[in-house]
């Protein structure tokens, strides 16, 4: 019985041992298995919280450029309006000094002999009708007289001119000058200096400025 016992009791042991070296065994495999999953999950977090900041730093990025470009723009369009105000300012100053040449006898009567002519030369017909300033009938009679053989010679033909005393020149064309209509009235030629300054204005507009501004470096194309 005690030889019975003894190999008893190893056997149990040599089984218990067994199944110690198995839950050892299966422990091992377990932690490993679950490192690796651990592994796994965290890699692909990582990849996950890369991806999403990797996205909201391009979208900050995208952010950025908008904003850089809308306050560009903001600074073009300041930049064109301050032009602009300077421009009307300088043709604003220029339309003052108009006012001084119809004030100026030395000056304004050959001026006012110069448009009505280039005038009667723009409409060649043979009845003309001159508006003018109510101040001005008594030059513009003096030109018309001075200008009619002038013109006479040159197209060959007789003309008809008065001045309309019923309607004169706006206020607002404080500066002086003519307009001249046909018999009807369908034609008109504006020659008032402030006709004349917007006429030139228009004119010399791109070289004014270059002169106040510089050339245009993203200008292709030149007149």
């Amino acid at each position: 019985l005690k030889c019975q016992s003894l190999d008893i009791k190893h056997m149990m042991a040599f089984i218990e041992q067994e199944a110690n070296e198995k839950a050892e065994e299966i422990d091992a495999k377990a932690e490993e298995e679950f490192n690796i999953e651990k592994g796994r999950l965290v890699q692909t977090q990582r990849l996950k919280i890369m991806e999403y900041y990797e996205k909201k730093e391009k979208q900050i990025e995208q952010q950025k450029k908008i904003q850089m470009s809308n306050l560009m723009n903001q600074a073009r369009l300041k930049v064109l309006k301050a032009r602009d105000d300077m421009i009307s300012e300088m043709l604003s100053e220029a339309r003052q000094r108009l006012a001084n040449v119809a004030k100026d006898p030395s000056r304004y009567p050959a001026l006012m002999e110069g448009l009505i002519l280039q005038g009667l030369y723009q409409l060649l017909e043979t009845k003309v009708t001159i508006r003018c300033r109510k101040q001005d009938v008594q030059v513009v009679q003096a030109s018309i007289q001075k200008n009619l053989p002038i013109y006479k010679a040159a197209v060959k033909t007789n003309l008809d001119v008065h001045i309309d005393q019923d309607n004169y020149l706006p206020q607002i064309c404080n500066s002086g000058g003519i307009e001249l209509y046909n018999a009807d009235g369908k034609i008109k030629v504006s020659n008032t200096l402030e006709s004349r300054l917007d006429l030139m204005a228009q004119q010399m507009m791109p070289g004014i400025r270059v002169a106040l501004f510089g050339a245009n470096p993203n200008r292709k194309f030149m007149d």
